[in-house]
């Protein structure tokens, strides 16, 4: 149901005060306000850059655990923090034998394979040349001749077998020297390549870190240039919120007008049609009251004919009322004319321009607030790039030139490195290769001193073959002799270094004792990250590294909250609340609108009292009145009357006239009677618009009353309500602004873990790659060194088992045949 058909329904049941109550009551509650903040664009989220990563090479440390075993055996002590920290402390002054003595008990271990090592260079070379010596002079098994006894094929079996066994161990070492050499290669050629990735790890860190910050600060001028923006079209984006909540009102009343002027335009051009119906009709009416007076005339005429016979009377009684009044139209016309005077179309173009120009008027009244709110944006600007500027981003700067001029050295030394690289991997293989002669020395001499042996054999009368099994056997026991002490040498100091450096920096750096050795307040002091970064407390290397192995933001890891209040640089409530109020304070008036003028309200009171005041009943009475007209009956008459008449003259003028009555009644059936139909049918439309009109009058006078006092009471508020939300939008934008920077800048920008991947790169790099495999070739080496000696002593004593022998010495069951003693001169 409309809403005009609800006053319709209401107006007998209760008065028009109680229907207007009701309209202002439902304006109050049904427009509530509707203005959306539209939301921000977010931010993108911080871009973190790829960084490379340092995978250890299983096939570098082969022998790690096995080196370790043998340097925890060693070294079994922890870590000797108290003890370096005198050590640097008191190393640019004097170490006092305290200090030294502390060190040389840490070092026992160490002390007790370097006496070892230094033992064995300087008995290896006097032993052998002490055996040389008492060989040539025919002793130590150096006189060509051999007992045999039953066990003779025992010990040799014995003397193979443990020389066989020792030969493989030799072998073994053998092998793993050529691979930790090739490892030692293959480590120095990836340590330049993974040092490079490393430093460009680092790099890459310390120029995002600033670039993310910047970033941040930018975003805050990207929030500050959309909120500026809104200032400036503050009156198509304000203005328009106000008409909404204005039209949002105005609209029912509006609307009823609109349809007032609708009906208005509709009455008139009935109120036309019928007046021009009118005429029409009354023409006709006219034309038709003329032609029935000429033919009243000339019938009256022919009956006062002394000629006619029986036509003594006239027909004074023969009438044709044809008159058509409408009493009440002229007072509906008048009030139609005086709706047409309100003008109600004018009216509505008015109340449209007023709501087109509410954006306008309150571009105009917010000019200063503009301005002045403007250059709090400034300050909010200046306030948050502060951060930036408190921030020491130049320490960043610092390092990475420091970076920079490292790689350039890395670089400028490359060429060196790998020179002295191959230089050392030749000397190595050298070294490899004199172990491996002797390797296959003792092979050869333990694969053809047993092919070319017969067991019952004279030793005199032994194979070439087997011959030359013994003597590759004593070939390789010389080199050994000749080599092992030089190589003893090499193996001391490559186990002094790399043993030590393992113990003293790598076990350390693994299990986290190094770095609680940094970490100590006072010990070195160049690494005060706290002071150089101006902060009141120290900050941990251990804790640094921890935080960035966990991939933590920057703002933990250095304790950047110390150094900045990050809360109060993004706090922006004060010039906010400046904002707020100087909109609370701005004037911004709208001029009050009105749909109706008193005067235009009388005139439709007029219209409502005067619209039902068309009184059809007399219309119709007179359209009967009209219809009922019958001059047929006339016309009979007149043909009887003329069928008495014997003068042909009268006769014929007598159906002559009732042919005319004909005729007349003929034109008031078929023209007369139609238009007084078109005519009622007029009258009945309008009577309905004319009622419909007086209900739409009723619901205008209502609701523009209702609207314009409702608007008269709240326009203020209204105003001030939209003035309220648009810059509570306009705050919100650095609301989730500083929230959002809070959350980066805390937990998003400078992510450190390539910091921590860069230790552990390190660490990759020294301990897996250079330490370890300088490790596997020293230990392989001493390896096969000390083997050397049961390889010296087998290789001899069973190179006498496939020698040829000068002396014979036939062992057999029944007759032993011992030496003829040769003879000799004595010289008195």
């Amino acid at each position: 149901m409309g809403f005009c058909e609800s006053v319709k329904a209401r107006r007998g049941q209760g008065s028009a005060a109680t229907v207007v109550l009701l309209l202002r009551l439902s304006l109050a509650q049904s427009v509530p306000p509707h203005t959306v903040c539209p939301a921000a664009a977010a931010p993108h989220s911080l871009t973190q850059p790829q960084y490379q990563h340092t995978e250890e090479d299983a096939s570098v440390g082969f022998m790690a655990a096995l080196v370790q075993s043998f340097l925890h055996t060693v070294q079994p002590n922890p870590f000797p923090k108290d003890m370096i920290l005198k050590i640097v402390k008191n190393f640019e002054i004097q170490l006092n034998q305290e200090i030294i003595n502390e060190a040389l008990v840490y070092e026992v271990g160490f002390v007790v394979c370097a006496a070892i090592g230094v033992l064995y260079i300087v008995l290896m070379p006097i032993v052998g040349l002490l055996l040389a010596c008492c060989r040539c002079c025919g002793n130590c098994g150096g006189k060509m001749y051999q007992e045999q006894t039953s066990s003779t094929q025992c010990r040799r079996r014995t003397l193979y077998w443990t020389g066989f066994v020792t030969t493989v161990i030799l072998l073994a070492g053998n092998i793993c020297m050529f691979k930790s050499n090739e490892a030692i290669k293959v480590s120095v050629d990836q340590s330049q390549l993974e040092l490079n990735k490393s430093i460009n790890n680092i790099q890459s860190f310390l120029t995002v870190v600033p670039q993310q910050f910047d970033y941040v600060v930018n975003e805050s001028y990207r929030t500050i240039q959309q909120v500026s923006s809104h200032l400036d079209d503050i009156g198509p984006q304000l203005g328009t919120e106000i008409k909404a909540r204005i039209r949002g009102t105005a609209d029912r009343a509006l609307h009823s007008v609109k349809l007032l002027n609708q009906d208005t335009e509709n009455t008139n051009l009935q109120l036309e049609g019928l007046n021009s119906s009118l005429a029409q009709l009354q023409s006709s009416m006219d034309h038709l009251q003329a032609n029935f007076t000429a033919v009243k005339n000339r019938i009256n005429s022919t009956l006062s004919n002394q000629n006619c016979s029986g036509c003594n009377t006239k027909i004074q009684t023969l009438t044709l009322d044809t008159s058509i009044t409408i009493p009440s139209l002229n007072e509906f016309q008048s009030a139609m004319d005086g709706i047409n005077r309100a003008d109600l179309k004018s009216k509505i173009i008015e109340v449209e321009g007023y709501f087109n120009s509410i954006p306008q008027s309150v571009t105009n009244a917010t000019k200063d607030v503009v301005q002045s709110s403007k250059r709090l944006l400034g300050n909010i600007k200046t306030q948050i790039s502060q951060v930036t500027n408190d921030i020491p981003l130049s320490a960043l700067t610092n390092v990475s030139e420091k970076l920079n001029l490292l790689q350039r050295e890395i670089s400028k030394v490359a060429p060196d490195v790998e020179r002295v690289e191959h230089i050392r991997w030749g000397v190595c293989v050298a070294l490899c290769c004199v172990v491996l002669l002797v390797v296959v020395c003792n092979f050869l001499g333990l694969v053809l001193g047993p092919l070319g042996l017969t067991p019952k054999a004279n030793p005199t009368n032994r194979s070439c073959t087997a011959d030359c099994g013994g003597t590759f056997l004593m070939i390789g026991a010389g080199l050994s002799f000749l080599f092992s002490w030089l190589f003893m040498i090499a193996v001391l100091l490559l186990f002094q270094v790399g043993g030590n450096v393992y113990t003293l920096l790598c076990r350390p750096w693994s299990d986290g004792q190094l770095l609680k050795l940094i970490d100590t307040p006072g010990a070195f002091p160049g690494l005060d990250i706290g002071a150089t970064l101006g902060l009141k407390t120290n900050i941990n290397i251990s804790d640094i590294y921890r935080d960035c192995e966990q991939n933590q933001p920057v703002w933990t890891t250095l304790h950047l909250y110390e150094l900045i209040n990050l809360e109060d640089l993004l706090n922006v409530t004060k010039y906010t609340e400046q904002m707020q109020q100087q909109f609370e304070d701005a004037n911004i008036t709208l001029s009050g609108i009105t749909i109706l003028t008193p005067e235009d309200k009388n005139l439709l009171r007029q219209f409502s009292s005067n619209a039902t005041n068309i009184d059809s009943t007399a219309v119709t009475q007179q359209m009967n009145n009209i219809s009922s007209i019958n001059l047929n009956k006339t016309a009979d008459i007149l043909d009887l009357l003329a069928t008495f008449q014997p003068n042909n003259d009268i006769r014929e003028e007598l159906q002559n006239e009732a042919k005319a009555l004909r005729q007349i009644q003929t034109d008031i059936e078929t023209i007369i009677i139609s238009q007084l139909d078109n005519l009622n049918s007029t009258i009945g439309r309008l009577v309905s618009t004319a009622e419909k009109m007086n209900g739409t009058v009723e619901e205008v006078l209502s609701n523009v009353g209702a609207v314009q006092d409702f608007l008269k009471t709240n326009m203020t508020q209204i105003v001030k309500t939209e003035s309220r939300m648009f810059v509570n939008c306009q705050l919100g934008y650095f609301i989730n602004y500083a929230n959002w920077a809070n959350v980066t800048i805390t937990q998003q920008v400078g992510r450190c873990r390539p910091v921590a991947g860069a230790v552990d790169s390190a660490e990759i790099i020294l301990c897996s790659y250079i330490v370890e495999t300088l490790n596997a070739f020293w230990f392989s080496l001493g390896w096969c060194m000390i083997f050397f000696i049961p390889s010296i002593i087998f290789s001899i004593k069973l190179a006498k088992y496939y020698r040829r022998m000068k002396f014979s010495d036939v062992y057999d069951n029944k007759l032993i045949m011992h030496h003829i003693p040769r003879a000799q001169m004595k010289i008195p």
